[in-house]
């Protein structure tokens, strides 16, 4: 992601542009960010992922979107989630703003990890509705999770293996680490020392 020449945009102005854009940026504190393309594993990860919820919260009122759902975050920020779980009537705002999202979940990329794990996880945070937000790696199988408490702080809990699944009790739902990456290859670790200098 990249933020565009610097200026102050207003919330008026970055909708107008946005509307009128062939690709999407996020709103921040002002400034417009691109999002940029996303590679083979980030988009097999979050197919998975919306498949596997839509096909659990099928027949109630839960609706999965994915990618293209712009969220309005305290009347001036907006952005994109990878994945949004909305239950209940979804809050809409001028008919393409999500006011409230129940479930968030990003996959990481490397332009994107720290502004995910930061930024935005304080931006959702002050979303009232949004009850877990969950990180997702792309390179190795490894999966961050928060979960609102009654007292509004944040249960934190994390997975590193293929084996075992991530429950969701906010919308009752269960993913299996293994279909979570399904059809995802990650390289293998490069831990291997490097070669000594021959004495000779």
């Amino acid at each position: 992601m990249s933020a565009l020449p610097q200026k102050q945009w207003t919330p008026e102005e970055y909708l107008a542009f946005e509307r009128a854009s062939d690709e999407k940026h996020e709103f921040v504190a002002g400034e417009i960010f691109n999002m940029s393309g996303a590679s083979f594993a980030h988009n097999m990860i979050l197919a998975n992922v919306a498949r596997k919820l839509g096909n659990q919260l099928e027949g109630r009122n839960c609706a999965v979107l994915h990618n293209d759902m712009r969220v309005r975050v305290r009347w001036r920020d907006y952005v994109y989630p990878d994945v949004v779980v909305v239950c209940g009537d979804p809050q809409l705002a001028q008919e393409d703003n999500l006011l409230n999202p129940t479930l968030i979940i990003e996959v990481l990329s490397p332009s994107t990890e720290q502004y995910d794990k930061s930024i935005k996880f304080d931006l959702y945070r002050s979303i009232e509705s949004v009850q877990e937000y969950v990180l997702i790696a792309q390179d190795r199988p490894h999966i961050t999770h928060y979960i609102r408490q009654p007292n509004q702080t944040w249960l934190f809990s994390e997975q590193n293996a293929l084996t075992g699944s991530l429950e969701l009790p906010s919308i009752n739902c269960v993913l299996a680490i293994e279909e979570i990456y399904a059809k995802v290859t990650f390289d293998p670790p490069t831990n291997e020392l490097p070669p000594s200098e021959n004495p000779s």
